[in-house]
C-alpha cells in the first residue's frame, strides 16, 4: 500500500533544511565574535558593526521562531520551498557580509563595514521584502495579527536600507542600528509568544 505524504510529513523536512542554513548563519556570527575575543587587537573594533552583528543574530533567531507558522500551509509546492530556501540564504549572506573570510584588505571593522555597506544593506532590504512574502505564505490570520504596523514598518526599513547604501555618514548609521535594535527588541517582546 502506498503511503500518502501529508503536510505534517513535509513540514519537518523543510524546517530541517531551513535550520541548516540558519545554523550556518548563526555559526558565522558566533565564529566572528569568537575570533574577536581570541584576537582582540588584530583589527580595530567598530561599535556600529558589532551592533549589526547583534541585530543579525536577533533576526536569525526570530526568523527561526516564526517559521513554525509554516506548519499552517496546507499545500506545499516546490516554488514555496525554493522561496523559503532563498530567504534563508539571504539571511546567511547578511551574516557572511558582517564577518568576511579574511580581513587582510582592511585596517579595521569600520573600514570593512563601510566598504561593503552596499552589499550588506542591499541584502537586508531584500530580506525585509522577502519577509512580507513569507508572512503572506503563512495565511491571512497570521498576517492579520501584525496589523497596520507591519505594512508601515517594512517600507520604512527598506527605505532606511537604501539610505544606508548611499551614505557613509557615521551618525546616520549609528542611529539606524540603535533604532533597529530597539524596534526589533520591542517587536519580539510584544509578539514572541504568538505563533500562528
Amino acid at each position: 500500500m502506498d503511503k500518502i505524504v501529508t503536510t505534517h510529513d513535509i513540514f519537518p523536512h523543510i524546517r530541517i533544511v531551513l535550520g541548516m542554513i540558519i545554523g550556518l548563519g548563526v555559526a558565522r556570527l558566533l565564529s566572528g565574535v569568537a575570533r574577536i575575543i581570541q584576537h582582540p587587537k588584530q583589527y580595530r573594533l567598530y561599535s556600529v558593526h558589532l551592533a549589526w552583528v547583534v541585530a543579525a543574530l536577533l533576526m536569525l533567531v526570530h526568523f527561526w521562531w516564526w517559521e513554525f507558522g509554516l506548519f499552517q500551509i496546507g499545500h506545499w509546492t516546490f516554488g514555496t520551498y525554493l522561496f523559503l530556501i532563498g530567504y534563508a540564504i539571504v539571511l546567511f549572506l547578511i551574516c557572511a557580509m558582517l564577518f568576511p573570510d579574511s580581513m587582510e584588505d582592511y585596517s579595521s571593522y569600520e573600514n570593512y563595514f563601510y566598504s561593503r555597506r552596499a552589499w550588506l544593506f542591499g541584502l537586508l532590504a531584500l530580506a525585509y521584502a522577502l519577509d512580507v512574502v513569507d508572512t503572506f505564505l503563512k495565511g491571512k490570520d497570521h498576517f492579520a495579527q501584525f496589523g497596520h504596523e507591519y505594512l508601515f514598518r517594512t517600507p520604512v526599513l527598506i527605505t532606511l536600507c537604501v539610505i544606508a547604501v548611499l551614505t557613509d555618514n557615521r551618525k546616520f548609521h549609528t542611529i539606524f542600528v540603535l533604532g533597529t535594535l530597539a524596534y526589533q527588541t520591542t517587536w519580539i517582546l510584544r509578539l514572541f509568544d504568538t505563533i500562528g
